[in-house]
């Protein structure tokens, strides 16, 4: 590794931005590809709100594996080479790729398959997502970490803006056509992969339980009140905010604009993350974290009420955008407080509970937005669950002050919160 001032100079990380980029594109292809005919799908047979129930239940198939394999994909990634977990992940996606791609082809695609690959897509995310933010921080130096932490985050909000026009725009010429080349990105992410070198990395201690080992990430998540604090935050507020569950349904019943215009809303969110990590790549944050991480999930909320009620598209994507913003915001101080403030043999566990909140947030948050508009509408949800992550800000502020009075990122130049006879307890 070298010292030089930008993660681009590393070699290796050079080979883990393409591969998550690459892969990225896929992922995010195949998930408005797969919304999209889940919808289209239960709508020839059902009306409009039993159809967001499909929405909801497709969302909660891809969660369940990663809620029960939590624990042991943590273990995982801090027992094995995180590359070769990274790359049996890459390849699994790619088999659910290819695996879709055929019936469509001969036109017999059924509501079933979509949701056994669901449920595999989620298994490959269970494993994947540990390992690799356990991985970004082997490959540069410290000093480097919230550096390629947002230029990570640019490969991934990359992918989350081609993605989503890619695939809409690939199924509109053949249904086929976004499964087929979601597999080839895959098939470059699992080469990119394998470039990179054998990574020394701290050992777990053998010695103990591996019951115990693998309760080790959540026990250190519940006594570290500001990685629980970050963590919690964006797991409540997304889950209460997150609004692209319905896009399927205000690109085609509210603001009417087919699989085309469904591309450029799932785009829209991630075109202002773009531009936030690009942002933090050049600038870091450095002063006032937590502070700004709250105003930032406020932001969020009325964003997403904002796009809840608009029914003009230009408003519509401007909204998600500032809302895509707001998020990378928050997700990169959360994501860098976890790698920095985390020993190296954690990690992976500490990454698995953090990659649970955050699936929880938005697969979970999906299902949870699915089922609300199948009980009182699509706009009343979005509206309402915007409104909440505003109080889920404000309560936050509250409940974790250590959160509020964070200063920096390293908790070795944080300033005393206040006198020891105010200081909060455990």
């Amino acid at each position: 590794m070298t010292g030089s001032g930008h993660p681009f100079a590393v070699r290796d990380f050079r080979f883990f931005w393409t591969a998550r980029l690459c892969a990225t594109l896929a992922q995010n292809s195949l998930v408005v590809v797969i919304g999209w005919q889940v919808y289209g799908l239960a709508r020839a047979t059902m009306g409009i709100k039993r159809a967001a129930l499909q929405l909801g239940l497709i969302g909660l198939a891809q969660f369940l594996p990663l809620f029960a394999l939590t624990l042991v994909t943590g273990w995982v990634a801090d027992r094995m080479d995180r590359r070769h977990i990274a790359m049996l992940c890459i390849a699994l996606q790619l088999f659910c790729a290819a695996g879709l791609a055929i019936p469509n082809l001969l036109h017999n695609l059924s509501l079933g398959m979509l949701f056994v690959v669901a449920v595999l897509l989620g298994v490959a995310r269970a494993f994947s997502m540990p390992a690799l933010s356990a991985l970004a921080p082997n490959i540069v130096p410290r000093a480097l970490v919230p550096r390629a932490i947002a230029a990570n985050a640019i490969a991934t909000r990359i992918g989350a803006v081609v993605g989503p026009a890619l695939g809409g725009y690939l199924y509109a010429a053949s249904p086929s056509l976004p499964y087929t080349v979601s597999a080839a990105l895959l098939a470059i992410s699992f080469a990119a992969m394998a470039f990179l070198r054998p990574i020394a990395r701290t050992a777990i201690d053998g010695r103990r339980n591996p019951w115990r080992q693998m309760l080790d990430g959540l026990a250190y998540v519940r006594h570290n009140r500001i990685v629980l604090g970050a963590i919690s935050l964006d797991l409540f507020a997304v889950l209460l905010g997150g609004a692209t569950a319905m896009l399927p349904i205000y690109a085609q019943d509210i603001l009417h604009t087919g699989p085309t215009g469904l591309g450029d809303l799932r785009a829209a969110p991630a075109v202002g993350a773009v531009a936030a990590a690009a942002w933090f790549s050049w600038r870091p944050l450095s002063r006032d974290i937590g502070i700004k991480m709250l105003v930032s999930v406020g932001v969020f909320g009325a964003a997403t009420m904002v796009f809840g009620l608009s029914r003009w598209m230009p408003l519509s994507l401007v909204s998600l955008f500032l809302l895509g913003a707001a998020d990378m915001f928050s997700v990169y101080v959360r994501q860098s407080l976890i790698q920095i403030r985390t020993p190296d043999d954690m990690r992976g566990r500490v990454g698995a509970v953090s990659t649970l909140f955050v699936s929880a947030s938005n697969e979970l948050g999906e299902a949870e937005s699915g089922f609300l508009a199948a009980l009182i509408g699509p706009v009343e949800a979005v509206v309402a669950g915007g409104f909440g992550a505003i109080l889920v800000a404000l309560l936050w502020a509250r409940m974790f002050p250590m959160l509020r009075h964070a200063r920096t990122f390293d908790h070795g130049h944080e300033p005393p919160l206040a006198p020891p006879a105010a200081a909060p307890g455990p």
